[in-house]
């Protein structure tokens, strides 16, 4: 089977610093793909290619064997939504905010759709609440209801739990193994939380200076890490 996205030599940079240089990375169809490493690593940059918000400046990223440009048709941008760390939700209330991509793409009743998604990640009784009124866990979790009731292909994750308290972290990772688990999503998590990562994906690859250092399955990755500064992260050691 094709990989979704497949990157030969993608480099990225600003300023004449590289934050991107990536050799190979192939992400398959319906898997759960965790990226770790710390601060400053190019993970969130990395996304930001990945959802075609930027592009590299040398080397190819390929979605569904179409290599990543300005001219890559909208229905293929369409089939890939990001969660970022810090949501930006519209001065609206909370189901209006959650219909907003569905409305986008024509479909006006989406009423049922919109509710079952709430209902689905403990926001039902908050659809006319407004957004801007949200704790920082109701309003993450609006913004993941905005992200899966387009149902997308490709599920791009910034950080979606990071300082959220334990209530809202389950919630979020639970409706993520749903989605995951439904077999129609690829999922891409990009995370500083070690045991996020462990819990919820099938491989894990460790990101440092722009490089992807190792990817494995999460359990080779975590109990017989191959590359000393993998080690190093994974036993909660500095690295940069």
């Amino acid at each position: 089977m094709a990989p979704v996205f497949r990157l030969e030599s993608a480099k990225k940079s600003y300023a004449g610093r590289t934050v991107v240089d990536i050799d190979r990375l192939e992400i398959d169809p319906g898997e759960f793909l965790a990226i770790v490493g710390p601060s400053g690593a190019g993970k969130s940059t990395l996304l930001r290619l990945l959802n075609f918000l930027e592009y590299p400046d040398s080397g190819k990223i390929y979605y569904a064997g179409q290599a990543s440009s300005p001219a890559l048709p909208l229905e293929l941008r369409r089939q890939v939504t990001t969660v970022f760390q810090r949501p930006v939700l519209l001065r609206d209330n909370v189901e209006n905010n959650v219909a907003y991509g569905l409305r986008l793409r024509g479909l006006r009743d989406c009423h049922a759709e919109v509710r079952a998604v709430l209902g689905r990640l403990g926001l039902g009784k908050l659809h006319r609440a407004q957004a801007r009124s949200l704790s920082s866990g109701e309003a993450q979790r609006v913004a993941l209801a905005r992200a899966i009731v387009l149902q997308p292909a490709v599920l791009l994750l910034d950080e979606p739990s990071a300082n959220l308290d334990p209530y809202n972290i389950g919630l979020i990772e639970d409706m993520l193994r749903e989605i995951h688990q439904a077999g129609r999503t690829t999922v891409l998590l990009v995370t500083h939380n070690i045991f996020q990562a462990k819990r919820l994906a099938q491989r894990t690859a460790l990101m440092l200076e722009g490089r992807i250092i190792e990817i494995s399955p999460t359990s080779e990755f975590f109990e017989n890490p191959r590359d000393r500064r993998t080690r190093a992260f994974v036993n909660g050691e500095m690295i940069y």
